[in-house]
């Protein structure tokens, strides 16, 4: 599989709303960071980004949703590295690789945004409601599904307690950062508690 897909250019209407949406995210970024959650209303967002609530309410149906948003901004994760793997080995090699990646994009976004993001409040951290956009834990599911299917793993739990479970072990690892202020050492962590787990199952 290629990784150098070209994409069309955006239109200029496209262009507008997907700098209006950055704008609104950093808002909601900003006050998150400042302020906390508590503070995080829709009215506060468009207040800071300078937007109507026509205008947010346009680009995203509520804050939950806004908040999963931060997700497409993300780093890519090179589409060859996913492609079936050859062995278990290589399995788990790709999945810890999707996470790592995901804890380089948390210490971009910083511990207070993410301190803020994780919290039961979150309805955009709910797997029963999440949106289908390329949250980790939705990659990692594929890439499983893809590796079960062609017979290469054969896990001993379904693949809904795998995702569960990963998302767990995340959720617990981003906490850990959070709560030491970025003193840890997430990604060696993420690296451990993963590959253990992994080991355990196939």
């Amino acid at each position: 599989m290629s990784s150098d897909i070209e994409k069309e250019p955006l239109s200029r209407q496209q262009k507008k709303s997907k700098e209006t949406k950055a704008r609104i995210f950093h808002a909601a970024k900003t006050i998150l960071q400042k302020q906390g959650y508590d503070q995080l209303s829709i009215k506060n967002i468009c207040d800071e980004a300078g937007v109507s609530n026509g205008s947010f309410y346009h680009h995203f149906k509520t804050k939950d949703d806004l908040l999963s948003y931060y997700i497409e901004e993300q780093p890519s994760i090179n589409p060859d590295l996913l492609d079936t793997p050859e062995d278990a080995d290589e399995a788990k090699i790709g999945i810890i690789h999707v996470y790592l990646n995901y804890a380089q994009y948390c210490r971009e976004l910083g511990v207070e945004f993410m301190s803020n993001y994780y919290t039961p409040r979150n309805q955009a951290l709910n797997p029963t409601i999440r949106t289908e956009r390329p949250y980790p834990i939705l990659t990692v599911e594929n890439y499983l599904r893809k590796a079960i299917d062609a017979g290469i793993i054969t896990p001993k739990i379904s693949l809904d307690e795998i995702c569960t479970d990963i998302r767990m072990l995340v959720i617990g690892n981003v906490f850990e950062w959070c709560l030491h202020n970025g003193e840890t050492d997430f990604e060696g962590n993420i690296r451990r508690s993963i590959g253990h787990y992994l080991d355990g199952i196939f």
